[in-house]
């Protein structure tokens, strides 16, 4: 309140606003530090220690007129795709109670979809922004690495570890494709001045005068593990709305063997540090894991150097070879494609604690993918598919256990009924403003039916 009065009396005085973002109420994911305001991730060992400064992100919303209203509930040590902690306890999903609200920045998703804030500032290293922002049915935009200030949080993790595994960035979720412009035109442009982890940027096209059809390329899997029914489908039915769109041209892209070799590369470099740090803060208070985390986190043996670099070797070849799909098929690197859709996971939102695959968001992190999500419609009865159940071939341990998600024999499918069905979107690394234009029109082309320009 007293931030709002501040900007109120600046208008009274002056008959300016005091940026660009005046007024604006946004909230922040527990992580960024607020001075005089813990920044827990969730851990007990973290209570009560207030941050001295603020972040430099929370720095330059304030610098923009923004009004920070809150912190947002992650989970515990930050390592769950749900939101819950032994401080807080779970955040629900308004949706559907029965069903996640995602995590880690399932606080942010819930305060937007509540329309506690008009935007929300989650961060995201395996698919933090994307996935909260598939449950809550919102927009949620995973910008590359440099495009948005991320120093300042407390990650749980030893200070720089970031700099030798996988740098995780900070990006807003919100309920339109314009509320995310309002903020990154103002964020990008500055960015470089308020962080030390940025790079210059604009919020404007590479290539202005490009006049050619957009192509969009379909990637319908990891390779790994085969997207449930509904999640097919969805996207079949995103890429047949662009068929019909005047000036889009969708391509099959086929499915790079690496792709499917992303996620154990992340996790290795995620476990760089063995979790020495975090096992040790939740030590320091005798605090035990939240179920979810029990059997799937212990400490470890930090990586030696040579074992990093064999990592990193490995993390290259997969960069190299995924270059791949940004380049039609058949045309002998001639002709790019603009931008890419695939699922955000291959189930729908479910229940809670059953999450299952990160691959399909931590694999475009490793290789430092713009990524957002993109929410195209509910989960009706036609999806049910009623008496029908998937007799394809099990690929692995993973596939058998997204298919329990679907078996009418493990799951009651009208527990997904009227839950938001989203698709993803990438586009090359750097090409962070190209994802918005691309997810703008891919947006509209949904929303009307009418063909849309494809002119950046």
């Amino acid at each position: 309140m007293k931030r709002a009065e501040k900007l109120d009396d600046h208008f009274k005085r002056t008959g300016t606003t005091y940026g660009p973002l005046h007024g604006l109420p946004i909230s922040v994911k527990d992580t960024f530090d607020i001075e005089g305001v813990d920044s827990t991730t969730g851990i007990a060992g973290l209570a009560f220690k207030p941050a001295k400064q603020n972040a430099p992100l929370v720095d330059l919303l304030y610098s923009l007129g923004a009004v920070i209203v809150g912190k947002t509930n992650v989970p515990q040590t930050l390592g769950a795709l749900d939101s819950v902690n032994n401080l807080f306890g779970r955040t629900l999903n308004p949706l559907n109670r029965k069903l996640t609200a995602g995590g880690s920045s399932g606080g942010e998703a819930v305060m937007v979809l509540m329309r506690g804030s008009m935007v929300g500032i989650g961060t995201d290293v395996g698919g933090s922004i994307r996935v909260p922002a598939m449950c809550e049915g919102l927009y949620g935009f995973k910008p590359s690495v440099g495009r948005v200030p991320y120093g300042g949080q407390e990650s749980c993790a030893f200070p720089g570890r970031s700099r030798t595994s996988i740098q995780a960035v900070a990006g807003p979720l919100a309920k339109s494709m314009d509320d995310i412009d309002a903020v990154m035109k103002e964020i990008v442009p500055r960015s470089a001045l308020w962080g030390e982890d940025c790079i210059p940027g604009q919020w404007a096209p590479q290539n202005p005068g490009k006049s050619s059809k957009f192509t969009v390329g379909i990637l319908r899997s990891d390779g790994r593990i085969p997207p449930l029914p509904p999640i097919a489908k969805v996207l079949e039915e995103v890429a047949q709305t662009l068929r019909n769109t005047n000036g889009v041209e969708v391509v099959d892209i086929p499915v790079p063997p690496e792709l499917g070799e992303c996620q154990a590369v992340a996790n290795a470099l995620m476990g760089v540090d063995g979790g020495q740090h975090m096992m040790n803060l939740l030590e320091s208070s005798s605090e035990e894991l939240i179920p979810w985390l029990k059997g799937r986190f212990k400490r470890g043996t930090p990586k030696t150097i040579d074992e990093l670099a064999k990592i990193q070797a490995k993390r290259s070849h997969i960069e190299r070879q995924l270059m791949k799909m940004w380049t039609v098929p058949g045309t002998n690197k001639s002709r790019r494609v603009d931008a890419i859709i695939h699922p955000v996971a291959p189930h729908p939102v479910l229940e809670i604690d059953r999450y299952n695959a990160v691959g399909y968001t931590s694999s475009f992190v490793l290789v430092d993918y713009p990524a957002g999500n993109l929410p195209v419609r509910k989960f009706t009865e036609q999806d049910l598919e009623a008496g029908r159940e998937m007799d394809s071939k099990v690929l692995s341990s993973w596939d058998k256990r997204n298919r329990e998600l679907w078996n009418s024999s493990t799951v009651d499918r009208r527990i997904y009924l009227k839950s938001p069905l989203s698709i993803q979107v990438l586009t090359p690394r750097l090409h962070d403003y190209e994802l918005y234009h691309a997810m703008n029109v891919i947006d509209k082309a949904l929303k009307d039916g009418k063909g849309v320009s494809s002119q950046l």
